[in-house]
């Protein structure tokens, strides 16, 4: 299969205009040097300039206990790069005339509530895919990560408990839910699964012949890159570790929102089809422009981003969420961007319309500052910008922001005062559930306090001791599942009346939604 597509590459880039640029002088030689210098095992980039593949490359090795090397045709995890894909999904079958973007959900899918009934009734399919629903950021991504026995049909029923942070519409808030109910739209409308829809009628007419749409089929892949990730006292520091796949293995109701696995030459392939309105480069139309316009425009306002130092030069003045897609400027240029990342691996895919160009870039490791450092560095190459150091840039900045999060879980240590659990071991013992969660259990053995997310089977573990009635969970099962503060607040009568959490590092990953949480006890039977 490589051999026909290095073939295929180079047939069209010996019939293509000369005009167009070519990868940045060097580039190749940077991408090794920074690899190497970061630890990091593969990267794999694809590049379309004017419309033609101009790379599909990969580099270093496919894991730290995998040394074959990455090739154009080894696979990668794009996290929530793969929610353009959701979005393509349904743009199909808006197409087909079986979905409109300003219909209600609940017109499709009868079943769907939300936690307010008039939002339940408000609630569009664009809705679903911009992320101004009223949630809180990542919310309910606990049913989702680490990986559990929740279906995607009780995630969306599930919905009707998250207590929104804003009212609808008002706010920008990243989640993944509703990317879930969005797949199981797509199941409901044409009879197929999300899996099935997205690989029969997006990546295989698209010419993504390598990708696959869960984590099952991943598993399966001969040429695939391994996940790897840095767990030192906060994540995100320390040496570079090879993560156990089984250990990071996404659950199946989260596909939707970011289980696409896809190598460079697919990637190539589906910037084609983007930047050509959704013609595929072997002619096939996927989705019609239309729709990819529709895709492309701005919808609801998003705020934040680095404004000082030399970062700041890079932050848009503008951005907007669309549907599966960031549209924004880098440095007063258009762009069509998203950027995605699972446990262990991290990609980003940037759209240059202007000049019907652009490039994805994945890693098997969590090194963001790498993969911004590249992506900036091939923006200002195609957009003619005066170049700067990056990578340097990014590695300063999410260094600093290690060594602080570092620096305040160490704080945190030292003030913890001395102090008991107000009741024995066994006072704290029992059954408890959160309405959009459900059960977790406390137990005792061995002398110690146990936490059991019954659903969830990774997050379970001893719980230490911190101060007074909060103890430490730190699931010894999953390497990559944050830490965090279990606290029990106790009743008139003395007895457990609720359970609240929150994350030990300040700069744990949002999807570890503790906060949002609530457990109290269950009645025995």
């Amino acid at each position: 299969m490589l051999k026909l597509r290095l073939a295929i590459m180079a047939a069209v880039l010996a019939a293509a205009p000369a005009a167009f640029a070519a990868p940045p002088a060097g580039f190749e030689s940077q991408v090794e040097a920074l690899r190497k210098a970061n630890g990091d095992p593969g990267i794999t980039i694809a590049i379309v300039e004017d419309g033609q593949v101009t790379m599909a490359k990969g580099f270093g090795v496919r894991g730290l206990k995998d040394p074959r090397p990455v090739d154009a045709d080894t696979i990668f995890q794009i996290g929530s790069v793969s929610k353009a894909f959701t979005a393509a999904a349904l743009a199909t079958l808006v197409d087909e005339g079986k979905l409109k973007w300003d219909a209600p959900v609940i017109d499709y899918m009868p079943e769907f509530r939300m936690y307010d009934a008039w939002v339940t009734r408000e609630m569009t399919v664009r809705d679903l895919l911009t992320h101004r629903s009223g949630l809180c950021l990542g919310q309910g991504d606990l049913m989702m990560v680490p990986a559990n026995v929740i279906s995607r049909a009780e995630v969306v029923r599930r919905l009707r408990y998250l207590k929104p942070c804003t009212s609808f519409r008002s706010a920008y808030a990243y989640d993944n839910v509703l990317y879930a109910a969005a797949g199981l739209l797509v199941e409901r409308v044409s009879g197929k699964t999300w899996e099935q829809y997205v690989t029969e009628k997006i990546m295989r007419p698209a010419g993504m012949s390598d990708a696959v749409s869960n984590d099952a089929d991943r598993h399966k892949a001969s040429n695939r890159a391994l996940p790897h990730g840095r767990l030192g006292e906060v994540r995100g520091s320390g040496p570079l570790e090879a993560f156990d796949e089984k250990g990071v293995t996404l659950s199946a109701n989260s596909a939707p929102a970011g289980a696409i696995a896809a190598s460079a030459s697919d990637m190539a392939a589906w910037i084609q089809t983007q930047l050509a309105g959704g013609k595929a480069p072997g002619g096939a139309q996927v989705f019609s422009t239309a729709s990819r316009d529709e895709m492309w425009k701005g919808v609801v306002p998003v705020s934040g981003g680095v404004t000082t130092g030399v970062l700041g030069d890079a932050s848009p003045k503008f951005r907007l969420y669309g549907l599966g897609w960031s549209v924004q400027d880098y440095r007063g240029h258009k762009t069509v961007s998203h950027g995605g990342g699972v446990l262990g691996s991290i990609a980003t895919i940037v759209l240059i319309p202007e000049k019907n160009s652009g490039f994805a870039i994945m890693l098997n490791s969590e090194d963001s500052a790498l993969l911004a450092g590249l992506q900036n560095t091939l923006l200002d190459h195609y957009l003619g910008l005066p170049g700067r150091d990056w990578p340097k840039a990014y590695k300063e900045f999410l260094d600093a922001r290690s060594q602080q999060a570092v620096a305040f879980v160490k704080a945190s240590t030292q003030a913890r005062p001395a102090s008991k659990p107000s009741l024995p071991l066994s006072g704290y013992v029992g059954t408890y559930a959160d309405p959009w969660y459900g059960p977790m259990s406390i137990s005792e053995k061995d002398g110690k306090l146990w936490i059991d997310f019954q659903q969830t089977p990774q997050m379970k573990g001893p719980l230490e001791h911190w101060a007074y009635d909060t103890f430490v969970a730190r699931f010894p099962g999953s390497v990559t599942t944050e830490p965090a503060y279990v606290s029990f607040a106790l009743g008139a009568d003395g007895k457990p009346k609720q359970i609240t959490m929150k994350a030990v590092s300040p700069i744990a990953d949002f999807s570890y939604d503790y906060h949002d949480l609530n457990f109290t006890p269950v009645a025995a039977k």
